[in-house]
């Protein structure tokens, strides 16, 4: 239960959170269900390419590509999380939130907040999968900590992405289809599945400017080497949530139009 003796937009923040975890509560079984895929990257996918050795220098590489896995199904999750707007405001619940005193980037921040709960929880469910599977992840409680609170944060910013996509998408299908085409690009130019010095010169650029980039940086510097030194990691994901957040709340009233 969230105390009422905090400042109103900040209780109206960890409101929607707290609706979101109640929600997973009740319905545990979609989670499992989200993490079919990414647990079959990493156990199929990955023990395969470690077999053939298809990029020695990464090492082991189920460990390797277990970051990337998690982000692109927490990616996937945050992005597809503005679908629920699009549904709010079919069924008129969207205007009526909208329309309670409390300011709207207090909605967008609970939104994205609540958004990245719900992806990180893919967190869990695939470092496990890959654990069983050998992969050599840190269990140091901080490394994993910190781990979980960078997914969070990234999943944030992208669930303010979907709400600034819900607000220019009129039907639940076209919104799916956007994400679609959105979502594996993101992943593929990434750092994700091979490191970025082998990659074609195009694919490079757009692996620079790519947000997943530098989170699954992150992930692999501390869980996989137990290294600190993120500065430049963490610049960019401040940039890229500063971004999508501001674009979300300048959009937020086009979603009822």
């Amino acid at each position: 239960m969230v105390s009422t003796d905090l400042p109103r937009p900040l209780t109206s923040v960890l409101a929607m959170a707290e609706m979101e975890l109640r929600r997973l509560r009740h319905d545990p079984l979609e989670i499992v269900t989200r993490a079919v895929q990414p647990v079959l990257w990493v156990a199929v996918f990955g023990t395969v390419m470690a077999r053939v050795r298809a990029f020695p220098s990464v090492g082991d590489y189920v460990t390797f590509i277990a970051p990337g896995v998690v982000m692109q199904s927490a990616t996937f999750i945050a992005l597809a999380y503005g679908i629920m707007l699009v549904f709010e405001r079919e069924s008129g619940i969207l205007k009526k939130l909208l329309a309670a005193p409390i300011p709207r980037y207090a909605v967008v921040l609970g939104r994205s907040l609540a958004g990245g709960l719900r992806a990180s929880t893919q967190y869990v469910i695939v470092l496990a999968a890959a654990a069983i599977v050998g992969a050599r992840i840190s269990s140091n409680p901080v490394d994993l900590v910190v781990g979980w609170l960078t997914v969070l944060y990234l999943s944030m910013g992208f669930t303010a992405v979907s709400i600034v996509i819900a607000s220019t998408m009129k039907t639940r299908e076209r919104f799916m289809g956007i994400v679609g085409a959105i979502s594996m690009p993101l992943f593929f130019a990434s750092n994700a599945l091979y490191p970025i010095d082998i990659m074609p010169e195009v694919i490079k650029i757009l692996a620079v400017v790519n947000p997943l980039t530098y989170t699954i940086d992150i992930l692999r510097k501390v869980l996989i080497y137990c290294r600190y030194d993120v500065a430049l990691d963490i610049a960019s994901l401040i940039a890229f949530n500063a971004i999508s957040v501001a674009l979300a709340l300048k959009l937020l009233n086009r979603i009822i139009e």
